[in-house]
């Protein structure tokens, strides 16, 4: 399991890179998170986050991949997943912002949403691939 593991932190961290560097202008929003508004802080906390989520994905939905067509499946399932629970409701909460304050952002910035929705999903296709590619070494992961 532990392999298995390192394998979901080195895909999160992967898809973290690619996610982050599609949408650089949100690095300190994610700093404001732990205080801060530095773009540095922001991507370490973004990284931190990438490498959680990617070994939990390992713990929830492990079990259920054995190709590269499954971790690409569950990887994009995962990623939807984060979106609504990372961008349009845990980041709100712990910025402070309010429900009728989030409503008003969510239709103002429908974009950004789209955005954040295509990085996130980008995020969990790479996430499972990667995951595949890498606990699969040695063995078949078609």
């Amino acid at each position: 399991m532990e392999k298995h593991i390192s394998s979901g932190v080195i895909g999160g961290l992967v898809g973290g890179v690619v996610f982050g560097m599609m949408m650089m202008g949100m690095m300190p929003m994610i700093a404001m998170m732990v205080g801060s508004e530095s773009a540095v802080v922001g991507w370490i906390v973004h990284l931190l986050i990438s490498a959680g989520t990617g070994a939990l994905f390992v713990v929830v939905f492990g079990n259920m991949i054995s190709s590269y067509l499954s971790g690409a499946g569950y990887g994009l399932l995962y990623g939807i997943i984060w979106w609504v629970l990372g961008a349009l409701i845990l980041m709100p909460v712990i910025l402070g912002i309010t429900a009728d304050m989030n409503m008003g952002v969510q239709l103002g910035n429908a974009g950004e949403h789209l955005s954040s929705l295509k990085g996130h999903l980008v995020f969990g296709l790479l996430l499972g691939l990667v995951y595949v590619a890498h606990s699969k070494k040695g063995g078949s992961a078609m």
